[in-house]
């Protein structure tokens, strides 16, 4: 190529850092101008000219010069008008905000279909993985059903550390701080809004059709025990914080974000600390699993790059570039909610050591419908008290719910539900 392609990057922390620095090798691009929130931070970056910087990101996307524009600070404000302001300025976008894909991604790509622009956002749900140009690709002649993942690293070290050293999550949490695994504010990844985000673009463009955010099933790991742990070690598993989709022949979709016991047996069993992972079943492939960094400043440069590349190497051969790869979805999913959902169910349960508890719980699952696969009775506390585990068989979540509230009723405490890998 005689002509350098021109690269803008928006955001110059851990990830644009990566970026620009690998960029460096490819001598057919050149990054021409790159917005930062402090112009005269100190920056260790070798082979960053200084003079590229602004503190003004409009700067970057109001650039007749830049073909190409990477954003790498998420968030929805100013990332939606930065990006929309670029592709009406001619300009084709990478980008790793999963939050504004999940909340605002059908707009983003009805505005780049107008104005001929691609959107590319490997970096936005795994990391370093490569997961979406190879099931918008490679695996297109699929139909994949299922999806079972592990995208928030985060959570996953917490969870990890939690079984590994039998400690608790307030513990664990807090080592995870120091570390800097863990933001100061954790809420995002701990509460499962950015495996909710990611599961909603996967599941998306997996399914072909579109999953609102707003109706995905949340619940984050902060109740989880060590005991729990314990238990579900005991009882084969594993847990971890899984994000979800399944769709049926009638194109209704189940997709949610919760912890999991998850069987031994299974590879997802296996991923631990800030590994990411995704599992997806359908035909004619069967079951794959894709796993790998799923975060940190060169596996999400890779992916970032990768996109950027990808864009270079079609610009000026076709008038429609990459036309696999743009987003098509436009059918909303109908979505299933948790409260119609079937599923086996860990509980753990505090009771009074009286004789014939085990056989009331018993009857209050019988008398809903539910089946137990397991009931174990642990030991006995000073306050006479016994831990009680219970594993279900698949029952309705609407009779799991009801028949929480009945055991309690009798004077017990369900510490814990989670639901089962089936």
């Amino acid at each position: 190529m005689e002509k350098k392609i021109k690269i803008g990057l928006i955001g110059l922390g851990t990830v644009g850092s990566g970026v620009f620095k690998t960029l460096k090798n490819f001598d057919y691009v050149e990054v021409v101008k790159i917005a930062v929130r402090n112009i005269n931070k100190p920056r260790n970056i070798e082979g960053l000219d200084n003079s590229i910087l602004t503190d003004n990101p409009y700067d970057v996307v109001n650039d007749p010069e830049i073909d190409i524009v990477a954003e790498l600070v998420g968030g929805l404000d100013p990332a939606f008008d930065l990006i929309k302001t670029a592709i009406e300025n001619g300009k084709h976008i990478v980008t790793a905000n999963k939050e504004l894909l999940a909340k605002r991604g059908e707009e983003l790509f009805a505005i780049a279909e107008k104005h001929n622009k691609v959107v590319l956002y490997e970096a936005a749900i795994a990391g370093g993985i490569p997961l979406i140009m190879p099931i918008k690709t490679i695996l297109a002649g699929n139909k994949i059903n299922k999806i079972e993942a592990i995208v928030n690293g985060t959570t996953n070290y917490i969870l990890t550390k939690m079984d590994v050293d039998g400690a608790s999550y307030e513990d664990v949490l807090k080592e995870a701080q120091e570390l800097g695994y863990a933001e100061a504010d954790p809420t995002g990844d701990v509460e499962g809004f950015d495996a909710a985000y990611k599961i909603a673009t996967l599941a998306t463009i997996t399914f072909h059709k579109r999953i609102k955010i707003e109706n995905i099933y949340r619940e984050g790991i902060t109740k989880i025990r060590s005991a729990d742990m314990k238990a579900a070690n005991d009882l084969g598993y594993k847990i971890k914080l899984i994000a979800s989709g399944k769709i049926d022949e009638e194109g209704n979709a189940d997709v949610r974000v919760h912890p999991m016991l998850v069987s031994k047996k299974t590879t997802l069993a296996h991923i631990d600390y800030v590994t990411n992972a995704v599992h997806l079943s359908g035909h004619p492939v069967g079951s794959i699993t894709l796993s790998g960094p799923g975060a940190g400043e060169f596996p999400t440069a890779s992916s970032v790059v990768g996109d950027i590349l990808a864009i270079c190497a079609e610009l000026g051969k076709s008038d429609y570039i990459l036309p696999m790869m743009r987003c098509k979805d436009n059918c909303d999913a109908k979505m299933i909610d948790i409260s119609q959902t079937e599923n086996k169910y860990y509980l753990s349960i505090t009771a009074r050591n009286n004789m014939g508890v085990i056989g009331k719980i018993g009857t209050i699952c019988a008398e809903n419908g539910i089946s137990l696969a397991s009931i174990v009775q642990k030991r006995i506390s000073d306050d006479n008290t016994a831990e009680i585990t219970v594993i279900t068989e698949i029952a309705s979540e609407a009779s799991m719910q009801n028949a929480i509230k009945l055991i309690e009723q009798d004077g017990n405490k369900v510490n814990s539900l989670i639901r089962v890998q089936v």
